[in-house]
C-alpha cells in the first residue's frame, strides 16, 4: 500500500477504464483490432479463364483477418505459376500424312535434296 497522495491543486489521474475529458464509454478509443474489410481493389478480367479464376480467389482475402491473407496469396501464386508453366510446355507433335513437316525424316513430295540426276 502506498502513502503517496497528490499535491493540492493537482488534477486527478484517470484510469484506463474511465472516460477521458468527459467522453462517454462509446466514444472512448478502442484498442481492439478492426475486423476484416474489403480493400475495394478492382480485378480486371484477363480473358484467360484459368487466370481469371485465380485472380477472383483474391477476393477471399477481403473477408479474412490479415494473418489469413498469406494462405490465399500463396494459393493464387501457385495457381498462376502453374498456368505460366503450362504456357511454356510445347504441345506434342501431331502426326500428319507421310511427307508432311510433322513427320520428320520422311521424304517430302517437294524434297529439294541434290540426289536427283538430270
Amino acid at each position: 500500500m502506498s502513502d503517496w497522495t497528490p499535491e493540492a491543486g493537482t488534477p486527478p489521474v484517470s484510469t484506463p477504464d474511465e472516460p477521458v475529458d468527459g467522453e462517454s464509454a462509446a466514444e472512448a478509443p478502442s484498442f481492439e483490432p478492426a475486423g476484416p474489410a474489403p480493400l475495394g481493389v478492382v480485378r480486371t478480367p484477363t480473358g484467360h479463364a484459368a487466370v481469371d479464376a485465380r485472380l477472383e480467389r483474391l477476393a477471399d482475402a477481403d473477408h479474412l483477418a490479415a494473418d489469413g491473407h498469406i494462405e490465399v496469396y500463396e494459393d493464387v501464386h501457385r495457381g498462376l505459376r502453374a498456368e505460366l508453366t503450362s504456357l511454356d510446355a510445347r504441345p506434342a507433335a501431331v502426326p500428319g500424312p507421310p511427307g508432311s513437316a510433322a513427320a520428320p525424316g520422311t521424304p517430302s513430295a517437294y524434297d529439294n535434296t541434290h540426289d536427283h540426276r538430270s
